[in-house]
């Protein structure tokens, strides 16, 4: 069966979750590994995670209020930290002086707005005691500690993998992705990939479990049903499979460059570029999956809030240029980017020009030209470019579409001109 991937391409914008007892170091998710802190180092933070102000509702709004429509929530991460009540392990929130499951309130809640779900899920666990120390694990520099657990068995431990994803995949209801991250075979020692994580066999029985589940690209096999470009925007619609055709992508991107929550990072990207991302990612064919990490007390930080709330600002006048787009044949001119849904071609201006935009080749295609975001007409200039007196005009290709642009762009954060085709 192949996977069914038109809601991913019809959605667009998505939103990233990842939250775990890192929340209370509140220096980014993999400190327990830049750090090299050990378990008793990293232990406190599982001693008193709390999270009192978690509403998994409030969560749901805020996020549909800014325009993304599928969830994918961290159920565990790279440190072992478990959100939901696995029976495999009790390094998990109903351990914690919490002492509920996190994850099911969140997939309820989401699902319940009218979110698509997905779960993201480490293939690594620096806390299980059967999972080898590599070049990432928070001890790979201490001789003494991989002396003593050399005997470590991997295959026990992906025996613990593979029975937490049926555990996720059989207790919460339909799941409609599964985010592994991440496999690094060859990158150095120790390093694991699909063979250790038994790959072929951990996707077969996803699918056996979730008919119709999207899984991404990073167990090792391959492209997966979509691929994940991440903190990058790819600089061409090349994203693809071996074959050359298109494949579904993502870019997954932070709002501060730490996916955890991180107190002191003030390196926040704004609105107006967060948008300019993920219309440049719509315009190439892709998705962006923008991620929030929750604090130790299970709230959405202001700064978060602000830049959620202006993305749906833009997002509720200029919808219609991202959901359900997807790239176009014609040639935009600099500094702008295309987006089409059938006849509608929508041209994204990231740059404001002097008065005028030409767009070759399109002349006799358009029939109306407006801003989107006031249904206000842009007019063209009906010039024949070889008529004398027009310099302006001089050296354009014929059947050039020429718009007259008001001098000041209009009061939003990425403008939006719609054209109507004719058919």
């Amino acid at each position: 069966m192949t996977a069914d991937t038109s809601w991913l391409t019809e959605a667009r914008l998505g939103l990233f979750v990842h939250w775990g007892i890192y929340a209370a170091a509140a220096r980014h998710e993999w400190v327990k590994s830049y750090e090299r802190l050990t378990d008793e180092d990293y232990q406190p933070y599982f001693d008193h995670f709390e999270p009192d102000l978690y509403d998994p509702e409030q969560w749901a709004e805020d996020a549909w209020a800014a325009g993304m429509r599928y969830l994918v929530i961290t159920t565990k991460h790279h440190d072992g930290f478990c959100l939901w009540d696995s029976a495999l392990t009790d390094y998990k929130a109903t351990k914690t002086p919490w002492g509920k499951d996190l994850l099911a309130p969140m997939v309820e809640a989401f699902r319940a707005r009218g979110f698509k779900i997905g779960l993201y899920h480490s293939l690594l666990d620096w806390h299980h005691p059967d999972f080898p120390v590599d070049l990432y694990h928070p001890q790979r520099d201490d001789v003494d500690f991989i002396d003593r657990t050399a005997d470590r068995d991997v295959t026990k431990y992906a025996d613990y993998l593979h029975g937490q994803v049926r555990e996720l995949l059989t207790e919460y209801g339909k799941i409609d992705v599964l985010w592994f991250d991440f496999s690094y075979a060859g990158r150095g020692f120790n390093a694991k990939g699909p063979d250790e994580w038994r790959s072929a066999e951990l996707l077969a029985m996803a699918r056996e479990l979730q008919p119709g589940i999207l899984v991404n690209n990073r167990l090792g096999l391959g492209q997966g049903d979509f691929t994940t470009p991440e903190q990058v925007q790819p600089p061409g619609n090349e994203v693809a499979a071996g074959n050359g055709t298109q494949v579904p992508w993502e870019a997954c991107h932070t709002l501060n460059g730490s996916w955890g929550y991180h107190r002191d990072n003030h390196d926040w990207k704004s609105p107006a570029l967060l948008i300019r991302m993920l219309v440049d990612s719509v315009s190439k064919g892709g998705n962006m999956l923008l991620n929030v990490g929750p604090n130790g007390r299970g709230a959405w930080e202001p700064r978060a809030l602000e830049v959620l709330a202006g993305i749906g600002a833009w997002m509720r006048l200029h919808e219609r240029s991202i959901r359900g787009c997807g790239p176009s044949v014609h040639v935009p001119p600099a500094d702008c980017r295309f987006t089409q849904n059938g006849n509608r071609l929508y041209l994204h201006v990231f740059a404001w020009p002097m008065g005028h935009l030409h767009l070759p080749g399109l002349a006799d295609r358009v029939e109306y030209a407006q801003f989107l975001h006031d249904a206000s007409e842009v007019r063209r200039v009906k010039v024949d470019p070889h008529e004398p007196g027009h310099t302006y005009l001089a050296g354009l290709p014929d059947n050039t579409l020429t718009l007259k642009l008001p001098n000041r762009a209009p009061d939003v954060d990425s403008v939006v001109i719609e054209l109507f085709l004719r058919g």
